[in-house]
């Protein structure tokens, strides 16, 4: 009889396992294409088959191996992965002028098969109507696009693939049966490409040859996370949206106000109480299923926790897929190979004095040795537990495509180390925090498998009667089938009867592959009416729009009224969808929008305008007619958008009742909730919330060196904030585009996004001339991306940890829950973690998230997303399991939500301190004896420094800069998802002065070039990004027909204040045109470009690195 395997372990079998499915590795890509293979995301789609009764199998809705064509439709490639269905990419097709919509065709029969919104022709082009280049569309996942990126495939741990079906293709047993291998197979130094610099298999530390020359040395464990771009292709392009639904539609909700607020806090299970430790001396298997190897390599004398390595896993043999361009093994400028991982470890002489300086040789460091992130072309394949054991994940900003075998993709989950300590005194010795970075709507990659939909019936899915958690593959069936041990809690239930399933030789359900609950760290379930207080929400969007007399003056009315004008056709169809719009100033004015008011519309051109003047007891007329379908309403809605610049176009009030109007705008939604979308441009001065303008004392106290300059980052007052509650208790969403060229008081404002799950977009200073694009694109993107509306989340953890707080965009109105008015795929929730008791070494910790949510098109889900990491009470461990880029976003998050209540003097000291106790732990306890003027770095951890340094240097935590910059960057960070961490305050920086020189298989986007001033020419043109903003550096000796070919301008004093970027008819400008609109899809931003020379204190304000108003190469970091 086989050897009995923990639940989740892998299944030996006579064949592979099946690699990814629909990787395309020689598809092209269109830079303005919006949605591409959206369809591999199931976030928003209602079932595809009938209701199944209560318990028998239930139910897996997947999606339908075919989609509606597209004109010109690429051809279809072969999948890597047996049995994966290979996925038309329809392209872009011909349609009217750029940035104008095109009407949805002739709609397919049977219910939306997209995550978008299904009535967005797939020719629908994305540019803006001003001969401008054309706008971002839509957000592709990391690494969606790898024939852009060049490299070929690799595997997680690092290997580079072998074909499948070869005739030199590895037997399965090197695939699967090697996990129970003695040893591992190393392959040499030139193979082991990919995501690790050298191999995380080694049995101790890799250090360079004797021979390394002076500088940095990384002297630790293998790093897990060198080498990564953060730029990497982030998000899928979106052709692929579907057209609207054929058929009946849902049922209709009640528009009366509900007796008691939605809320939806009960709905995840009530708070039990932690089981009682174990007693000393005892273990609980039986609650930890999955089990890590033994420590394999006794811990050295010389440190008091040993140096154990990561427990070894066998290399996985992945299909060779031939992609454009060369593989680089990820190392750092100028440093050596690192030696095969069975060389022992060699003693490394001192290089530097304690100032930095080498003892011996020349004065100055070279800058060559400095650790920098390196662009990585390869595409990762990973594998999230391999021989029963948690892989430990690829960079948040590397290309990579996941197969779920048992734990989450990191897409959704990310922890920031990837083994636990079993006790606090090990965790806090090794100066790092332990949290998850947890955004559970993610968009993965086309490539990956989709998340499977299981519905139960009405009975719902199985749960923990103790804790409340969900079927997942770590929960132990015991008794033949008939009972099962909770992984979270350890409490023993009893199997419901019509679950029930005999357990095979190893111990396993025989159903556990049939069953994605069993198999798959990401599932949902179909939510059944116990999860429900009330009918799913309507897809509700209401539009207030700012027409005070500086709007009307500076365009943003107008910009604000033809960027709706055009998403209005994005908006899902059918009769769920419902929309209404206002106008405001000094009072609000309403729109009655039903088609009673036709022959009205047409002999004036004017609506009927409905005006509440008193704001500061504000109502709504008319609520049943302010709110109506899009389907009765479109025409008299865009009608009336093209007038609202016209009829404002002579007001001279210059004053805003911003809080007045969203609470009259609250008050029409609040019987179903909604999005409510608010476009305003200058202070709010009158009405509820009125604010006054305080960045003139801001900067005097800054000037001054006041100890309370901070709290101008705080709201003005509480009334902004009690509103935001209230919107959040009846699942309003609030969205706010700020288009000023002023002042706004941002603190104050932002609250009531931030509570409510919205999001703030700035627009400083507003242009008419190159920021209406950006507006329309952000628009488009904030009402077509994967959404859910009146969401609850709660994170459960197994016994020893417990959540210590949550951070992010929501509002928390019990402990253990966070309401989310709204949730997107471009939110994150960092959740904070501590212990309540020691672990056992050897064991597992499990995670689980439960996303309760309303997709766009009415139907109640639960997303449950499951991540089971071994324990360790070896220091060492720790430090070689570190996540570089979730540790970072953690520093990031932690400083911005300290700004607002301390001095930026003590905040920079803070994150300074919290990078110093990491290093000086790891040197005190894990390094090997050294002199104490050398450098010691983990390996996972050497880039920190300097992403440390980019923070401090950073808008947040300069003390120069205006007020509403740095509250605007408190809020942008505080949802920021793990890939866009690094990249906002270490940005990408590429020459395209010579792309030109980019031929052949070279990836779209030129290689980065590290933020020194070593490497910036004076001839030369430099490109540098953050995901949000851009710069374009132009130095003095640049050749004028490079100018001319890329800008129009045949010298560096022409460069003019406000640019739009535009293609000329060369090859130059054509290469800058599409390597600008590749990094608008990684973004999901459209990313305003500035032109900027050398000397040229205008362009200082807005560089990406954030010095101070000085020449360019001085703000670089090295």
């Amino acid at each position: 009889m086989a050897a009995p395997v923990p639940p989740g372990a892998p299944r030996a079998t006579n064949a592979p396992p099946p690699p990814p499915p629909n990787y395309n590795p020689n598809y092209q890509r269109t830079p303005d294409s919006l949605a591409e293979n959206m369809q591999n995301l199931q976030i928003n789609r209602p079932p595809s088959v009938p209701n199944s009764t209560p318990r028998p199998p239930p139910s897996y809705i997947q999606s339908p191996a075919s989609r509606p064509s597209a004109p010109y439709s690429a051809p279809q490639h072969s999948a890597p992965f047996p049995g994966a269905v290979p996925v038309s990419r329809p392209g872009p097709s011909p349609g009217p002028q750029s940035g104008f919509p095109a009407r949805p065709g002739m709609a397919p029969t049977g219910p939306p098969q997209s995550t978008f919104p299904p009535n967005m022709a797939p020719g629908r082009p994305s540019g803006y109507p001003i001969s401008q280049a054309p706008p971002f569309g839509s957000r592709p996942p990391t690494g969606s696009f790898p024939s852009a990126m060049g490299g070929q495939i690799t595997t997680s741990s690092g290997a580079p693939p072998s074909p499948f079906g070869s005739s030199s293709a590895a037997p399965p047993s090197a695939f699967l049966a090697s996990g129970f291998s003695a040893g591992p197979v190393i392959p040499p130094v030139a193979a082991r490409s990919g995501v690790f610099a050298s191999s995380p298999l080694s049995t101790g530390p890799v250090m360079p040859p004797l021979s390394a020359p002076g500088g940095p040395i990384s002297n630790g464990p293998p790093m897990f996370a060198s080498g990564a771009l953060q730029g990497g292709p982030r998000y899928p392009s979106a052709d692929n949206t579907m057209q609207p639904p054929v058929g009946p539609p849902p049922t209709m909700l009640s528009t009366q106000a509900p007796s008691q607020p939605p809320t939806m806090r009960t709905l995840l299970g009530s708070t039990v109480p932690n089981v009682p430790p174990s007693p000393p001396g005892q273990t609980a298997p039986t609650a930890m299923p999955f089990s890590a190897a033994p420590p394999g390599v006794p811990p050295p004398s010389g440190s008091p926790y040993g140096l154990q390595t990561w427990p070894t896993q066998p290399r996985q043999v992945a299909p060779q897929l031939t992609i454009p361009g060369t593989v680089q093994p990820p190392r750092m400028f100028g440093m050596p190979q690192p030696p095969p991982p069975n060389q022992p470890m060699a003693a490394v002489p001192p290089a530097m004095s304690q100032t930095g300086a080498p003892l011996a040789g020349p004065s100055k460091i070279d800058p060559n040795q400095i650790p920098r992130p390196i662009p990585n072309a390869s595409v990762i394949l990973h594998e999230t537990r391999q021989g029963n054991q948690a892989n430990p994940p690829p960079p948040a900003t590397s290309d990579y495509i996941v197969r779920d075998t048992g734990n989450c993709s990191p897409r959704y989950m990310r922890c920031t180390i990837n083994q636990i300590p079993c006790t606090v005194d090990l965790l806090t010795t090794s100066g790092m925090q332990l949290a998850l970075l947890v955004q559970p709507l993610a968009l993965p990659h086309p490539s990956e498998e989709p998340i499977q939909v299981v519905d139960f019936g009405e009975s719902g899915p199985v749960r923990c009667s103790r804790c409340k958690g969900y079927i997942n593959p770590f929960m132990k069936f015991i008794d033949q089938g008939r009972r099962f041990i909770c992984n979270l809690c350890g409490f023993t239930d009893e199997t419901p009867r019509d679950y029930h399933c005999n357990l095979g030789p190893d111990g396993r359900r025989r159903d556990a592959e049939e069953r994605p609950e069993l198999c798959r760290g990401t599932v949902e379930f179909a939510a059944s009416k116990e999860y429900m207080v009330r009918e799913p929400m309507p897809a509700v969007f209401f539009f207030l729009i700012d027409v005070s007399m500086n709007a009307i003056q500076t365009g943003a009315t107008a910009a604000a009224c033809s960027a709706i004008n055009q998403v209005i056709t994005d908006l899902p169809e059918g009769p769920r969808t419902m929309v209404g719009i206002a106008t405001f100033d000094s009072t609000i004015h309403f729109y009655n929008l039903k088609r009673a008011l036709q022959q009205f519309f047409s002999r004036f051109l004017r609506p009927l305008m409905l005006i509440v003047p008193d704001v500061q007891d504000v109502y709504t007329p008319l609520q049943t007619d302010v709110i109506v379908q899009l389907s009765e309403c479109r025409q008299h809605l865009e009608l009336l958008l093209e007038n609202i610049p016209t009829m404002f176009q002579n007001n001279r009030i210059a004053e805003s009742a911003f809080g007045a109007a969203i609470k009259a705008a609250f008050l029409a939604l609040k019987s179903t909730g909604g999005k409510l979308l608010v476009f305003q441009s200058v202070l709010p001065s009158v009405g509820i919330g009125a604010l006054s303008a305080r960045e003139a004392e801001g900067r005097t106290n800054i000037i001054a060196g006041e100890k309370e300059a901070h709290k101008l980052l705080q709201p003005a007052d509480k009334t902004l904030k009690t509103m935001a509650i209230e919107f959040a208790e009846y699942q309003v969403c609030v969205d706010v585009f700020i288009t000023t060229q002023t002042y706004v008081d941002i603190a104050s404002i932002a609250v009531i996004p931030r509570t409510t799950g919205g999001q703030v977009y700035y627009y400083y200073p507003f242009s008419a001339l190159s920021d209406p694009a950006k507006l329309y694109n952000d628009l488009r993107w904030n009402v077509t991306r994967p959404q859910g509306f009146e969401a609850v989340m709660r994170v459960r953890c197994s016994q020893g940890l417990q959540v210590q707080e949550y951070s992010g965009n929501f509002c928390k109105r019990i402990p253990t829950d966070v309401d989310l008015p709204g949730i997107d795929c471009d939110k994150a929730i960092m959740v904070t973690l501590k212990h309540d008791d020691k672990l056992q070494d050897g064991s597992e910790c499990a995670f689980q998230c439960a996303l309760l949510y309303t997709t766009v098109y009415g139907q109640r889900r639960i997303r449950v997303t499951t991540l089971s990491l071994p324990c360790t009470s070896m220091l060492s461990n720790l430090f070689r399991s570190a996540d570089l880029d979730t540790q970072f976003a953690c520093f990031l998050k932690q400083a911005a939500s300290e700004i607002p209540s301390t001095p930026l003097s003590q905040v920079r000291e803070q994150v300074t301190n919290l990078c110093i106790n990491i290093l000086h732990s790891y040197r005190k306890f894990c390094a090997t004896v050294s002199s104490s003027g050398q450098l010691i770095l983990p390996e996972a951890l050497k880039l920190l420094p300097l992403y440390t340094l980019a923070l401090i240097k950073s808008t947040g935590l300069r003390t120069d800069g205006r007020i509403d910059d740095r509250s605007f960057w408190i809020n942008y960070v505080s949802p920021l998802s793990t890939p866009l961490a690094i990249p906002l305050v270490y940005p990408r920086m590429m020459a395209i002065h010579d792309l030109n020189s980019h031929e052949g298989d070279r990836p779209l986007i030129p290689p980065t070039i590290p933020l020194s001033s070593e490497h910036v020419s004076d001839d030369g043109i430099y490109l540098l990004e953050n995901g949000d903003d851009s710069l374009i550096y132009i130095g003095n000796s640049v050749n004028p027909e490079i100018l001319r070919q890329l800008f129009g301008i045949s010298s560096v004093e022409e460069i003019p204040s406000q640019f739009v970027l535009q293609q000329y008819d060369n090859s130059l400008s054509k290469k800058l045109n599409e390597v600008v609109n590749e990094i608008r899809l990684q973004r999901c931003s459209y990313l305003r470009i500035k032109l900027c020379r050398k000397g040229d204190a205008s362009g200082d304000v807005v560089l990406l690195i954030h010095g101070r108003r000085q020449d360019f190469k001085r703000t670089l970091l090295c």
